[in-house]
């Protein structure tokens, strides 16, 4: 038995100092060396010696994969997966579609247009290719598609730019609907199926520089008919498109009998006078003008038919509104999106600054105002689809998601610091453009007394 335990002793010993002898080859004594003149390796020995077993066993995982490079979540801006849940399998491809095409034409070169206020024309025949515009219009070669998919891909045209979004809008929604909500069908017919295709160019003028919230009952532009045509007087101020479009809807009051009425003006127009609006610090890519309409006389086949009273303008606006809503979200998402990439990669002290907690803390900040645009605006469409879509519906969702998205890019630009401010990091535009939506299609004043009216049965309006 004596025998047994000396000769498994002495195998013990000859297999450490086989293990040593290993050990001992492995060493890299310059290196060792080069090693101690940095750090204490005696304090090192012993820190390790201190460390239990569980310590141990994750000091060496980590030390086992030195050069592997740590996995991170994707970047999605959609925590729900409200997308990839609720659009039908086509409508989803759709909207990765755009997504990639604004990743791969737009986002590319929209700096540059940016910050020369200068629009890339050259893009519109390629959105054109996507028969997206009118998206939500039955006939007139029109998609058909559903209010969700509309804002939907509202969101993802903001997500990379909102002045894109903004032109799209103007194009799609103020201008075609007015004509298709408002228009007689030979309007419909005339002028629908070419601007869907994008080969006419719409804009809507309703704004005035002295009158913007209160264009209900106070516009200054007047109609006045004469036999078979109409003049028309006064300004148009902050009108998108305007510069390039093919034609203008003109909102103006009738001098006759105080209504307000809608006109499609050509461009060319004798006595249609368009002037481009310089150095604005938002949408610098929209071409907002300043129009000036001095007896400019209008046939009274171009008056829509349809539109009889600013009841009439207020539906083009309840339908449009929603779409602002979305560009909203997709202004917070671009915004969130590129600060969390920035974060990722960005390093302070020697570790990226993601790993920080306030750093984190503004990120799930910015992620839940996002995720509560989102949901809210997805409802929104749904009530859209429905047919059960009120002004005060409309109204809550852009006060809510214009509110959130100032809230949403202002802690963007924080989190990068300086380079916050520069436009090569994308967000310094989200932030300016984010003024932009705060103000259109109503103020947070007025969306706010519409919404108030709704729920307390009292007007607060002047």
């Amino acid at each position: 038995m004596l025998f047994y335990f000396k000769q498994h002793a002495m195998a013990n010993i000859f297999s450490s100092l086989k293990n040593a002898y290993t050990l001992f080859k492995s060493v890299d004594f310059k290196k060792l060396e080069a090693l101690s003149k940095k750090v204490d390796l005696t304090k090192i020995v012993e820190s390790v010696s201190n460390l239990d077993e569980t310590q141990l066993q994750g000091l060496m995982k980590m030390m086992g994969n030195p050069g592997k490079k740590k996995e991170l979540p994707p970047i999605e801006g959609d925590f729900y997966h409200l997308g990839e849940e609720a659009l039908k399998d086509e409508d989803r491809a759709l909207q990765l579609k755009v997504r990639a095409f604004l990743e791969k034409e737009v986002k590319p070169v929209v700096n540059k247009y940016w910050l020369k206020a200068e629009f890339p024309f050259e893009l519109i025949p390629k959105i054109a290719e996507m028969n997206i515009c009118g998206l939500t219009y039955q006939g007139y070669g029109c998609p058909g598609k559903t209010n969700l998919m509309e804002g939907m891909l509202a969101m993802e045209m903001a997500r990379i730019d909102t002045s894109m979004s903004t032109f799209f809008g103007v194009q799609s929604g103020l201008a075609m609907g007015s004509i298709y909500l408002l228009g007689s069908e030979e309007q419909k017919q005339q002028w629908l199926p070419d601007m869907q295709q994008m080969k006419t160019i719409g804009a809507f003028g309703l704004t005035e520089p002295e009158v913007g919230s209160g264009a209900a009952g106070g516009l200054t532009t007047t109609a006045k008919r004469k036999g078979n045509k109409w003049v028309l007087n006064g300004q148009k101020k902050w009108i998108g498109n305007a510069t390039f479009s093919d034609i203008t809807v003109i909102w103006a009051r009738d001098v006759d009998d105080n209504q307000v009425k809608g006109f499609l003006v050509r461009k060319g127009s004798p006595g249609f006078a368009v002037e481009k609006m310089q150095d604005k610090m938002a949408l610098r890519i929209v071409q907002n003008g300043l129009i000036t309409l001095t007896n400019c006389e209008v046939d009274e086949e171009d008056r829509l038919q349809n539109a009889n009273s600013f009841k009439d303008t207020a539906k083009v606006l309840k339908m449009t509104r929603a779409g602002v809503a979305w560009q909203a979200v997709g202004c917070a998402r671009g915004a969130y999106e590129s600060a969390l990439n920035y974060t990722r990669t960005r390093k302070q002290f020697g570790k990226p600054i993601a790993s920080y907690q306030l750093i984190q803390n503004h990120l799930v900040e910015m992620l839940s105002n996002l995720t509560a645009m989102q949901t809210l605006c997805f409802r929104l469409s749904q009530l859209q689809d429905q047919g059960l879509l009120t002004d005060e519906h409309a109204s809550l969702a852009k006060v809510f998601c214009s509110m959130r998205t100032r809230d949403v890019v202002s802690r963007a630009r924080e989190v990068m610091g300086g380079n916050g401010i520069l436009l090569e990091y994308d967000v310094a535009r989200f932030v300016a453009d984010a003024e932009a939506i705060y103000s259109y299609e109503g103020t947070k004043e007025i969306n706010t007394l519409i919404v108030g009216r709704a729920i307390t049965g009292f007007s607060a309006f002047v």
